[in-house]
């Protein structure tokens, strides 16, 4: 097969799987905590280097590369804009950190503080998932009586004072992604310093998509993907031209 058909196959590919990637994002837009991913890309062998008949630095015809492939998703941990809501139960982390929910039997981290309190006066997700406590416990409030959250990520009500679990862990790498905004932990998780436990109440950690920024990118790469599309085309009709005069003079 001709060298340019796998250039502009692979481009094709690759356009494709970063499409996916910022359509993800942009679908997010408004998802409290959401962080962004970011498609990498990597260059490539020619085919015959990458099915092992040729080898890299040969000199040869083959050594002139294969384009790119994608490589791998990375999510980008920046912290999103802080928006206000005067809700007492949505709760946003300044700076590092993640709260600790629990989901499926298991430790989640998350950095969407869209809380609610259950019937049973549980701190809890929107999908009814339970907050936990620095000691590993669900928080409860006792939603007849006056409660806040402390600049230090406290519950106060009634002269108590029980702290959210505010964790972090050693790399971003650490993380694994579990739907939009939760985070399965690779390794082991670390609590917050005291002095570095920043909260606010009434406030909620938006998505880190930039809409606009993402859009355009959308744009870049359909267009990309359109061009390494119309390349194939145009080496399938000067095979297909070739093909037949071959025939026609045979």
């Amino acid at each position: 097969m001709p060298y340019g058909l796998y250039i502009s196959a692979e481009g094709a590919n690759v356009q494709s799987r970063r499409m996916e990637v910022l359509a993800n994002n942009l679908a997010n837009v408004d998802t409290p905590g959401f962080k962004r991913d970011l498609a990498l890309f990597r260059a490539r062998y020619a085919e015959e280097t990458q099915r092992g008949d040729d080898r890299p630095g040969s000199r040869s015809v083959n050594d002139l590369g294969g384009g790119v492939w994608f490589d791998r998703s990375v999510t980008v941990h920046e912290q999103g804009p802080l928006k206000r809501t005067a809700q007492p139960t949505d709760i946003a982390i300044e700076g590092d950190g993640f709260f600790v929910v629990e989901k499926e039997g298991k430790e989640h981290l998350t950095r969407a503080g869209n809380f609610a309190l259950n019937n049973e006066g549980l701190l809890v997700t929107q999908a009814g998932e339970p907050v936990l406590s620095d000691e590993g416990d669900p928080i409860t409030v006792v939603p007849e009586l006056p409660w806040r959250v402390s600049p230090d990520g406290a519950i106060e009500q009634a002269g108590t004072k029980t702290f959210l679990a505010l964790v972090n862990v050693r790399q971003p790498g650490d993380l694994v992604k579990v739907g939009d905004n939760f985070f399965r932990a690779l390794g082991p998780t670390a609590p917050l310093p005291p002095e570095v436990r920043r909260v606010r109440e009434g406030h909620l950690e938006m998505s880190g998509v930039r809409p606009t920024l993402a859009m355009l990118e959308l744009i870049e790469t359909s267009r990309a993907f359109e061009t390494n599309v119309t390349m194939i085309k145009n080496h399938d009709s000067m095979l297909n031209s070739l093909v037949n005069r071959v025939l026609k003079s045979a």
